[in-house]
């Protein structure tokens, strides 16, 4: 039998929220974070620069807080970059998820590893 592993998908919502934060939105950050432009960080994630927009915009509406600036471009284009707000969700959530990752792997050694051959 080939090697498992664990995968997942993460993210955080609240009653009247589903989706607030989460795998996407975190990954989005940090493209923008390196790349410098919302334009950019959405061409490589392979998503649309309209769907990238409006998950940040609902995000940031939700938990009321600033993640990213914009910055309308001139002869080189505009830039986006992440508030100190955005920049401690994406460390939170790094971290966060890291636990995550380590409790489901120790969870899959517990109760799975053995039964795979």
């Amino acid at each position: 039998m080939k090697q498992l592993r664990t995968k997942f998908k993460l993210w955080l919502s609240s009653e009247d929220a589903e989706g607030v934060f989460g795998d996407g939105k975190w990954r989005l950050l940090k493209n923008i974070d390196a790349k410098g432009s919302l334009k950019a960080a959405s061409q490589s994630l392979h998503i649309s620069y309209r769907k990238a927009w409006g998950d940040l915009k609902k995000t940031q509406q939700y938990l009321d807080i600033p993640l990213v600036e914009k910055q309308r471009g001139g002869i080189q284009g505009g830039q986006t970059s992440l508030t100190e707000e955005g920049k401690k969700w994406v460390e939170a959530y790094t971290k966060f998820r890291s636990d995550i990752e380590k409790a489901a792997e120790k969870a899959y050694e517990k109760h799975i590893k053995e039964l795979v051959k």
